[in-house]
């Protein structure tokens, strides 16, 4: 997979105040081997990716296509369901 990440991850992740927690839910060599994870639908064509460690940390995407992913944002366990919202509200602004 060819990787892409909106400015909103882009933002999301820059404000993790954790080195150690960017570096880990950055493993972009995984994603791009295809190795996604612990993976699941949440609607309008937006997936989930929840990494199992501290506070339940998500990452929203979406695929276009067969080789590309989206990184739309992120959050943890407590902000999920208005990071969905927010992740299906970008996906509709992007262009295929």
């Amino acid at each position: 997979f060819t990787i892409r990440k909106h400015e909103a991850f882009e933002h999301w992740m820059g404000n993790l105040r954790d080195f150690k927690v960017q570096v880990r839910l950055l493993n972009d060599e995984k994603v791009e081997l295809g190795l996604l994870g612990d993976v699941k639908p949440v609607g309008d064509g937006v997936f989930e990716m929840r990494e199992d460690f501290g506070p339940g940390w998500r990452m929203y995407y979406v695929q276009r296509g067969t080789v590309i992913v989206v990184m739309l944002g992120g959050g943890d366990k407590s902000t999920q369901d208005k990071d969905i919202a927010a992740a299906k509200a970008l996906s509709k602004t992007l262009e295929d």
